[in-house]
């Protein structure tokens, strides 16, 4: 049997398993706020809701653990992963960071094919940002910045926040539910797209740093307006 055209037989993609589709489905709805932070997430109920079985929730439930979307308590089981604005300061930190030091060495490597790339996805950002759709926004930006920090060469660095990925889109849902963060957030990446057309490394870096701080306080302002008091301090 000859060799030539066997290529034609390797699977390019695998069919989703159940446990993949269970775990997106979850994740998104967490992601999009459908589950409260410190909601007991029930086995039986989500069996239900997905339409699995009790050993596919179980999976998921332990990989969104590890993503820290979901907390396991003793004695209680597993619930939605609270926001706290601690965390949320720590993430902001990293992402400020990792990202600027992306941004800064894509302007400076940035070719002309990969400028065409990022202007379609802004493209498509500003469709999904007047649909009001965060899933699909978080998606597209998702991909805006892979290819900055892939291009950028920065490969490791974009590992550490795909880790940190579920977190930060949660974040952003978050902020992008207030004011004009919708309109805003998309203009500031923007920003951080001229400088890279430009190949002005420290404007990348300086809009990255704008944009992820306007997000930072905005944050903030939500997380510690709902974090609990200490016991014997009264609210003004």
């Amino acid at each position: 049997m000859k060799k030539t055209g066997l290529e034609s037989l390797k699977i390019a993609t695998h069919p989703a398993t159940l446990r993949e589709i269970a775990l997106e489905r979850l994740r998104d709805a967490i992601i999009a706020g459908l589950f409260e932070p410190g909601q007991r997430l029930v086995e039986r109920t989500l069996c239900d809701q997905l339409g699995v079985s009790r050993s596919v929730i179980r999976e998921v439930i332990r990989h969104l653990d590890a993503e820290g979307l979901v907390e396991m308590l003793p004695k209680q089981g597993p619930i939605v992963a609270r926001l706290d604005w601690d965390h949320a300061r720590q993430i902001y930190d990293i992402r400020a960071a990792l990202e600027s030091a992306a941004v800064a060495d894509c302007a400076r490597s940035v070719d002309a094919a990969t400028k065409t790339r990022l202007r379609n996805v802004l493209n498509d950002l500003d469709r999904t940002s007047r649909k009001n759709d965060p899933t699909t926004i978080l998606d597209v930006t998702t991909e805006f910045y892979e290819i900055i920090f892939k291009t950028g060469g920065h490969d490791i660095a974009w590992e550490i926040v795909r880790r940190l990925n579920s977190r930060i889109s949660r974040l952003r849902v978050m902020t992008l539910s207030t004011g004009d963060r919708i309109v805003a957030g998309p203009a500031r990446i923007r920003e951080i797209f001229a400088a890279i057309e430009r190949n002005d490394p420290e404007a990348a870096a300086k809009a990255c740093r704008d944009h992820i701080e306007e997000a930072r306080n905005i944050a903030e302002s939500i997380l510690k307006k709902t974090e609990p008091r200490p016991e014997g301090v009264v609210g003004r």
